[in-house]
């Protein structure tokens, strides 16, 4: 069973710079081999993490990241039109497929997109005919040779250069990018509209959603999320605030606002309340690595619909129904509106998602098993086990058991990424990123 995982192996990066907020992670990606883990955080960095390769004198080395690069993706800015302060917080990171031996990926706040190329270099040119060694210019003179110009070796250098900047697009945040499958194309999308890009272009897109209305007095709902499918590159998807997904097929019209496919589940009459429509929100899509299916995440579940059936989700998860009762103390404390992102893993047959208490949840679709674990630096030493978690919603406690009015709420889990290939896992807890991974015997 997939969730036999035996989480262990830990490693345990803490952000640190001058201001505490600036370092908050907020967004985790892996690459499409794993080998490479990105993160974005509330300053406007991208570190970037490199697996290590496995050595005979350290057998056990072959799970652990280090830092492979870091660079200053996004710097705050000032709309003078507007007045707005626009923040350099990353909200999304996503990778494009390797096709040479530099990296690339797409690194967005909330106003502008940038496309990055990650290279290394290990060799230098030596023997300049018109520089020195040092780079001042030589009196042209006195060159009485003609030199040949060397490449010589040097320590590797990891750089990272910014190749493309996609501005003046979205009048609202970005929330969401996503590749398309032929990999010349990508999506933006912010609280009213998507945008469709060419890598190559930068100075126009394609509106292909608006769901505007003339008078925003009429507004009823925003756009919260949007993926494209992984396979079939004129299908994409978008989720809003009211709980629903439209399915959206590009080759039935330039402009999408008529989808293809509407997914919504029916609301229980007698569950009704006046956090309803709070909860109901959808925070994050993800396409499974088939196609066939796709996961929504709302406020106190997880819910995963069959792309031919409309009417109601195939498989519904509950992540924290303990909350349910204290759905009022949260709206009050503004935890109610937090943006839990979700993942599958790389077969599809287990998903994760994000909690309170640094709590995570992992649910195994074939059993139905599930297991919630903490990501603390206190309980995880590396190569320790992760004991699993359960919260006493009432009556007697048992000893291994936390009592929900002792969960802190200040420690959340929003953003975690699953390895492609493999039962390594990244969860990010403020400003700490922490890396499990399976059990090695």
């Amino acid at each position: 069973s997939l969730l036999n995982i035996n989480i262990s192996k830990m490693n345990n990066y803490k952000f640190n710079s001058s201001s505490w907020f600036s370092d908050i992670i907020s967004t985790v990606e892996f690459n499409y081999s794993g080998e490479l883990l990105a993160t974005g955080d509330k300053g406007g960095r991208v570190v970037i993490f490199q697996r290590e390769q496995e050595s005979k004198n350290r057998p056990h080395s072959r799970g652990e990241y280090n830092v492979y690069s870091t660079f200053q993706s996004h710097e705050p800015e000032f709309d003078y039109l507007k007045s707005l302060e626009i923040e350099e917080k990353i909200n999304k990171i996503r990778w494009l497929p390797q096709q040479n031996a530099a990296h690339f990926l797409l690194s967005t706040n909330d106003k502008t997109i940038k496309l990055w190329k990650i290279s290394e270099r290990d060799k230098r040119a030596e023997g300049y005919n018109l520089k020195d060694e040092d780079g001042r210019l030589r009196d042209p003179f006195r060159i009485t040779s003609l030199r040949v110009p060397v490449l010589m070796p040097m320590d590797l250098m990891v750089e990272a250069s910014p190749r493309r900047i996609f501005a003046n697009a979205h009048t609202y945040h970005i929330n969401s990018i996503s590749v398309n499958s032929d990999h010349e194309t990508y999506l933006s999308a912010d609280d009213l509209r998507i945008n469709l890009w060419h890598l190559e272009i930068t100075d126009r897109s394609f509106n292909i959603v608006d769901i505007k209305p003339a008078n925003m007095e009429e507004l009823t709902e925003v756009i919260t999320a949007a993926e494209c499918h992984p396979h079939q590159c004129n299908v994409f998807v978008y989720s809003s605030s009211k709980g629903t997904i439209r399915l959206c097929d590009m080759r039935a019209a330039a402009l999408c606002d008529r989808h293809t496919k509407f997914f919504e589940e029916p609301e229980d009459p007698s569950s009704r309340s006046f956090f309803s429509e709070i909860i109901s929100s959808i925070s994050d899509v993800k396409f499974s690595h088939s196609g066939r299916y796709m996961m929504t995440r709302d406020y106190l579940s997880v819910k995963v619909w069959d792309l031919n059936m409309e009417n109601r989700p195939v498989e519904t998860y509950q992540v924290h129904e303990y909350l349910r009762s204290k759905l009022c103390s949260l709206y009050e404390n503004d935890c109610i509106f937090d943006k839990f992102e979700c993942c599958w893993n790389g077969s599809d047959g287990a998903i994760m998602t994000g909690s309170y208490n640094n709590f995570f949840r992992m649910f195994d679709r074939n059993s139905r098993r599930d297991i919630t674990l903490e990501a603390s630096r206190e309980s995880s030493k590396p190569r320790a086990m992760l004991k699993p978690r359960k919260v006493c919603t009432g009556g007697k406690r048992k000893k291994d058991e936390i009592s929900v009015d002792s969960l802190d709420f200040n420690k959340k889990i929003l953003h975690t990424a699953w390895h492609p290939k493999e039962n390594v896992i990244a969860v990010a807890a403020t400003n700490n990123l922490y890396i499990f991974q399976d059990k090695i015997n």
